[in-house]
């Protein structure tokens, strides 16, 4: 049986399958990356970046069908979907439009006649290795800015999702990106290991879990390779006394249940300052209490499945784990009966750190609401946490809002908001969250070789 393959997450029925690599292919995807880099990184940048721009006019000329993919292989109600590919082509579009902008020389202000500048230029061919949970978008902030770089692309998408990965890999082709600067490889996890050990590749980029990102860290280090990991996250969300608590409850079921609670900066940590704690954890109850999955492919569907059983039997453990230690699930908690991956959302209170749901990130519908006294309390619990990706802070105090924004250990902080991509702003953590940074300028400058030209004076 094929390790590659779309299971329907609503029904548990196999739709498809496909073969992994042999070795021999291996050799033959390097062999092909490498020599089409050479060419690839010497094509005008005004070419390198047209191409990007009809990927991403393909991927909104292709939205219907390929949010029905994302819908069948990991359960992603259409709305979302939809959402997912059209801030898809946003990323392509932006590194099309501003390469050149990023890209160009930077002189250096120097002691001594002369001048000196600093070229950002590709390295080579380049591992990719990608999750499931947002298909398309975790490809696009990977391959688009390394693509109008000059960068090859060789692709290990997730399991789970093969055909929105073959979807991904036939719009690059058919924007008329040359053959071998992007290719899909259902590899193995062996096979991606001798991959980024092999020195034609020269860097690697993994979001995924700690582990996975331990495992190809590891790896990287060993052979001397760039490595971009963005791995876990257990979001802190913090109300402080004086918020709007509308719209804090918003945000809190939206950044908790948005696909289905599986993102890496999802919210996961209610904490609620002083005496609000009773009315917040009142209302956000109710709200998530009205939530019930439904079948992704009805229109009015705002919540579906979970990308697998797996997941759904994952978040139930973690659930029972805090339950049968003490902790109450005030709303959901326990996992319907029937087919399909579905688990409702869930509510946890009065969880301690013996309880994995404390340190562990939940992937998943279910929230933990804490209550503490004072802001410093806040932000030691927000801290207390292997994690550090992003966090939110509900306040109608902006200047305090700032003030503990510089002392929490994430990544990304927002205020009065969940955490949200656009291509436009940088995406990474910090600590076990991993390290480098996605999108805006950041994203084009992880794999480049910063190139030194000093010139004397004639």
């Amino acid at each position: 049986m094929s390790k590659y393959a779309t299971i329907n997450p609503a029904t548990g029925e196999r739709v498809a399958e496909f073969p992994t690599l042999s070795d021999s292919d291996v050799e033959h995807v390097l062999t092909r990356s490498f020599a089409r880099y050479t060419e690839w990184r010497d094509r005008p940048l005004s070419e390198r970046a047209a191409v990007l721009h009809q990927v991403a006019k393909l991927h909104r000329e292709r939205a219907d069908e390929l949010a029905a993919l994302l819908t069948l292989e990991i359960g992603k109600p259409t709305a979302e979907a939809k959402g997912e590919v059209a801030l898809v082509a946003s990323i392509y579009d932006y590194y099309a439009d501003n390469a050149e902008r990023f890209l160009r020389e930077e002189p250096l202000e120097i002691k001594g006649p002369g001048t000196a500048v600093v070229r950002t230029e590709a390295i080579g061919p380049l591992i990719g290795i990608m999750p499931w949970n947002f298909p398309y978008y975790q490809v696009a902030r990977f391959a688009g800015p390394n693509i109008v770089l000059g960068n090859t692309i060789i692709l290990k998408h997730s399991s789970n999702c093969p055909q929105s990965a073959l979807a991904i890999e036939a719009i690059f082709r058919d924007a008329g990106l040359p053959a071998d600067v992007y290719i899909n490889a259902f590899a193995t996890s062996g096979q991606i290991s001798a991959m980024i050990a092999d020195p034609r590749v020269q860097g690697v980029s993994l979001t995924g879990s700690e582990k996975a990102g331990s495992a190809v860290a590891e790896v990287a280090g060993r052979h001397l390779k760039k490595v971009v990991l963005e791995l876990g996250g257990s979001d802190p969300f913090i109300v402080l006394p004086d918020a709007d608590l509308d719209e804090a409850v918003a945000g809190a079921v939206s950044g908790r249940m948005y696909n289905g609670g599986q993102a890496c900066t999802a919210s996961k940590r209610f904490i609620i300052v002083g005496d609000i704690y009773d009315e917040f954890l009142r209302r956000y109850t109710e709200a998530m209490s009205r939530i019930t999955p439904g079948d992704p492919l009805d229109p009015a569907t705002s919540y579906g499945p979970l990308s697998s059983q797996a997941a759904a039997d994952e978040i139930a453990e973690i659930v029972h784990d805090a339950t049968s230690k003490g902790a109450t699930a005030v709303t959901g908690g326990q996992g319907p009966e029937g087919p399909g991956a579905y688990y409702p959302a869930t509510v946890l209170t009065g969880v301690t750190p013996q309880m994995r749901a404390y340190s562990e990130e939940i992937f998943g519908p279910a929230a933990v609401v804490y209550r503490v006294e004072s802001i410093d309390a806040a932000v030691d619990l927000a801290n207390d946490s292997p994690y550090g990706l992003s966090s939110s802070i509900f306040t109608t105090d902006i200047e305090s809002a700032k003030l503990i924004a510089e002392r929490l250990e994430t990544g990304m902080v927002w205020v009065n908001s969940t955490s949200r991509s656009t291509a436009d702003l940088p995406f990474g953590g910090v600590k076990r969250s991993g390290f480098g940074r996605e999108l805006a300028h950041f994203g084009i400058n992880e794999f480049a070789n910063k190139k030194l030209i000093r010139i004397p004076a004639a």
